[in-house]
Formats: structure tokens, sequence, C-alpha cells
């Protein structure tokens, strides 16, 4: 929790910086840029020197805790199904929506099919879905 307190500051550093050197054209712009790279790094150094001088954290035993591992492939699988699927959907609905506009400026009696063909495509991460109930229930 402290290293997202320390690192909160040297965001807002950056980011003025960042306005600040956006502002100015040839040779101050240059110092502006090693300027804030120092600054970044010296933030970067503090935050690495927060992180690694705190203790170890270990979580409580508890009694319903299986062997770790256990579950662990089936989740990580349906969690690249539902990013798959979902990335998948998000390109074919890009391609298909901006088609199906395409189409019905010039012919509006087109409006039920592209929503059929925009609606299939969504489709695809609704199958993700599908597949990670399923490994998640096996898991």
């Amino acid at each position: 929790m402290i290293t997202w307190l320390l690192s909160l500051p040297v965001i807002a550093v950056v980011y003025c910086a960042a306005r600040a050197l956006s502002r100015r054209r040839g040779r101050s712009a240059l110092r502006y840029a090693v300027g804030a790279n120092l600054v970044l790094l010296a933030g970067a150094v503090a935050l690495l020197i927060v992180a690694l001088s705190g203790g170890t954290a270990q979580a409580a035993p508890t009694a319903a805790a299986g062997p770790a591992g256990t579950n662990s492939a089936a989740l990580i699988g349906a969690a690249i199904a539902v990013a798959g699927a979902s990335i998948g959907a998000a390109i074919a609905v890009a391609y298909t929506g901006a088609a199906a506009l395409a189409a019905l400026s010039e012919r509006p009696e087109l409006f039920g099919r592209a929503m059929v063909i925009v609606g299939l495509a969504e489709g695809i991460a609704i199958y993700g879905l599908v597949v990670a109930v399923l490994l998640i229930g096996k898991a």
C-alpha cells in the first residue's frame, strides 16, 4: 500500500513534466526531457527501495484450503477463453458494424440483416463465456 502512495506523486510529477515539455521547443525541451527522465528514475529507485525493504508477506493458513495449484490450470484456461473470445468478438463487431453502417447508409431496408450479422459476431463472446463456465464448473 505504501508503494502506491509513493507512486502517485511520481506519476503526478511525470504528468506535469510532460505537459511542460509539450509546450517547449528546441534546447530547453531537451533539458526538460532529461530532467523529467531523472525525476522518473529517482521515483522508480525510491519505489524499488520501498518495495524491497518490506518483510515477506504470508497468508494465514486455513483449514478449507486444498493443495496449491489444484484448480489453477482450469481457472487460467477460463480466463484465456473469456479474454480471447472478447477480443475476437470486438474485432468482429468492429468490422461487421462498420460494414453494416456503410450498407445502411445506402440501403436502409437492410437494417434487419445487418443487425443479425452484428449479433452473430457478438455471439463469439458468449461462446467464450460458456467455455469459461464449463471450465470453472470442472475446477
